[in-house]
């Protein structure tokens, strides 16, 4: 079976290309202490143009899609506190948030985050919003097929590029916990 690596001419380890990410990204990759090594981060240089997920996989080929994740912000709410998460669910579902967020959250509502918002506090561009490299604070809700896949292609901080991780660092990065049915058809 055919990993991200292989839709891509040069895949460098990420830590050999922090200039290219942005400061939360480099920084988490420089502080990382998980049982993964941290050469296992792969970066690949992609135009910005195509960082949309159906854009990538209509570039590089359509069987990325099976193996790429989409990490995206959510607001709980509960009385006038308001709680932000990072989901990351495979590209080809979507997030419970009504379901499997909110109760997870212990949220009375819970939606997709204001763009400005998300962008504002990750420090990352929209488009390109990766787990890696978010606000330790928050909780980083990954749904257990992605923790279950050898290799996930993710966004990198910002449109340009994208990281290669394998699912099992993204059970290891700060405030990560996994769920089963996070992601649904």
């Amino acid at each position: 079976m055919p990993v991200p690596m292989d839709a891509f001419d040069v895949v460098r380890p990420a830590t050999e290309c922090l200039d290219l990410l942005t400061e939360p990204v480099a920084a988490a990759l420089r502080a990382w202490r998980g049982s993964v090594p941290v050469e296992e981060f792969r970066f690949v240089d992609t135009d910005p143009a195509i960082a949309d997920t159906e854009r990538l996989v209509a570039h590089y080929g359509q069987w990325l899609l099976q193996q790429s994740a989409n990490c995206v912000v959510v607001a709980g709410k509960r009385g006038g506190e308001v709680t932000l998460a990072a989901c990351v669910v495979l590209s080809t579902t979507r997030v419970d948030v009504n379901g499997v967020v909110r109760r997870h959250l212990g949220a009375r509502k819970a939606s997709f985050a204001p763009m400005d918002t998300a962008v504002g506090e990750s420090g990352m561009e929209y488009g390109g919003i990766t787990p890696v490299g978010l606000p330790a604070a928050w909780p980083l809700l990954v749904d257990a097929a992605v923790a279950d896949t050898p290799y996930a292609l993710i966004g990198s901080g910002s449109r340009r590029g994208k990281l290669i991780v394998p699912g099992k660092a993204l059970t290891e990065l700060p405030g990560a916990t996994v769920l089963e049915g996070l992601g649904v058809g």
